[in-house]
């Protein structure tokens, strides 16, 4: 019996009508992704209705999905009651809870004595999957599609529209909201708090629309932009980038040492190195994927990296290796700092479904829209991402909007909502709007903390910052912004 099916046993879901999710039973966790730690699951419905109810068969067998968790016990004597409960929930989509792991010291620092509770949403990690062969950990490529398998998964979600559409951000919302009640439910517990990074801000304030939560507090980090403002939909990501691009470039002009060192405004620079680009194949062939509008807008998201823009522009416009040989070498060991584990990898169809089912306008506003007319879009921009590109490709199919879409939950726990001014992914002005909509509807106290120079991930890539920020949070002290 594998691992996971002896996880599957552990907990059922009650799927009849009006019933509530069952605690779940951990034990110790068979993987050695982190020592001491204790896994359990939960069977939750295929598809649920608008009261939250199962849909279709109530046989777990036929119709359930898995739904995986890891706990990581409170670094605390041995006998003693954690002080609090903290859930985090993974952004992407597409994102397991792996991408937590190697943050754990920090999470530790900024929740003395709590314990953190990690699910894995439905199509990511260990939790059930969109292509059952193809995305399960004894295929060829594990987790990842490798080869084949992405024909192979493709097709198979093609030939089950209906399949794909249980894999929305509303019942994964669902999901996540019987993990936290039936776990609350159990036994008489110390503080409850959520802590949600990028799409799974999102996740988090569907699962808020659906009622209330057993919790004493929400944590948004990168909070993702109002739904339906086309400004900051993922058709515009480019855009987006290349403004937190053009400030990068302007804070190095602004800069003495750092303009001396370039002798001319940066801008200027990088145009020339662009130019250079196009007319020299073989500098272009140096470049990671071969465009360096995509990897300086790569760069971004690691301030290390982002740092070294303007030294990289000079080498490049002189001919030289070092400084992008000294980039690559940065970005593999921020991607390494965050952990490669069995259930790691992207789950490539989840974010081609839910991207393009709720967060790309592009199909209704523009639906002729073209690969030329994103080149044409494009070429004034200095700093890109291949995102509107690659949801242009679709390949999936969709689901219709429901009832949730664009709207906000009535009421929201006391909530502290952390944002990068150099965010490129969840920009802060987009940030600054959703603030701005659940004041103005009244739903809870809700504060914004800025977090001056910081990218996305304030977890990851401003740690000391969100050590500050929770800790006042936790302590009921009003809170302050910071700079990286």
């Amino acid at each position: 019996m594998t691992f996971l099916l002896r996880l599957t046993l552990l907990a059922t879901l009650l799927l009849g009508a009006g019933l509530h999710a069952e605690p779940m039973l951990f034990t110790p966790c068979a993987d050695t992704a982190l020592p001491g730690s204790q896994c359990s699951g939960l069977n939750v419905p295929g598809s649920y209705d608008a009261q939250g109810r199962a849909v279709g068969d109530a046989d777990a067998d036929a119709g359930a999905m898995h739904l995986f968790v890891r706990k990581i016990p409170a670094d605390l004597p041995a006998g003693q009651a954690p002080k609090g409960s903290l859930w985090l929930v993974a952004g992407g989509p597409g994102e397991s809870g792996a991408s937590f792991y190697s943050l754990l010291p920090t999470l530790r620092r900024s929740f003395p004595g709590f314990e953190f509770l990690i699910p894995d949403h439905r199509g990511t990690g260990h939790s059930s999957r969109l292509c059952k062969v193809e995305e399960s950990e004894q295929s060829p490529g594990g987790r990842a599609l490798a080869g084949a398998e992405w024909a192979s998964c493709f097709k198979g979600i093609n030939l089950m529209p209906e399949y794909a559409a249980q894999f929305s951000i509303t019942t994964a919302a669902r999901d996540l909201k019987a993990l936290i009640e039936g776990e609350r439910s159990k036994r008489k517990q110390p503080p409850v708090y959520v802590y949600s990074v990028s799409y799974g801000t999102q996740l988090v304030l569907r699962t808020l629309q659906l009622g209330p939560l057993p919790v004493q507090g929400v944590i948004f980090d990168s909070l993702v932009p109002p739904q339906t403002d086309a400004r900051w939909d993922l058709s515009q990501r480019s855009h987006v980038v290349n403004q937190v691009g053009l400030q990068v470039l302007a804070r190095c002009d602004a800069d003495a040492a750092c303009h001396a060192t370039l002798g001319e405004p940066a801008e200027a620079l990088y145009r020339r190195v662009l130019d250079k680009a196009q007319a020299e194949p073989a500098l272009l062939a140096k470049i990671p994927g071969k465009n360096l509008k995509n990897f300086l807008g790569s760069m971004l998201d690691v301030p290390a990296a982002r740092a070294r823009i303007p030294s990289l522009l000079r080498d490049l416009d002189q001919g030289k290796d070092g400084e992008l040989a000294a980039v690559r070498a940065t970005l593999t060991d921020a991607a390494a700092s965050l952990g490669s584990y069995p259930q790691s990898p992207l789950s490539i169809p989840l974010v081609s479904i839910i991207s393009n089912s709720e967060n790309n306008l592009q199909p209704s506003l523009r639906p002729d829209w073209t690969a030329a007319d994103l080149d044409r879009e494009e070429a004034d921009l200095l700093l890109t991402s291949p995102l509107p590109r690659i949801l242009l490709g679709g390949g999936l199919p969709t689901y219709p909007r429901d009832a949730y879409f664009g709207a906000l939950p009535a009421k929201v726990p006391p909530t502290l909502v952390l944002q990068g001014t150099l965010d490129p992914k969840t920009p802060y002005a987009g940030a600054q709007a959703q603030v701005q909509a659940l004041t103005q509807r009244k739903a809870g106290k809700v504060a914004l903390v800025t977090v001056h120079n910081a990218p996305h991930f304030i977890l990851w890539t401003a740690p000391a910052c969100f050590e500050q920020a929770s800790t006042r949070f936790l302590a009921g002290k009003p809170a302050q912004d910071c700079t990286l």
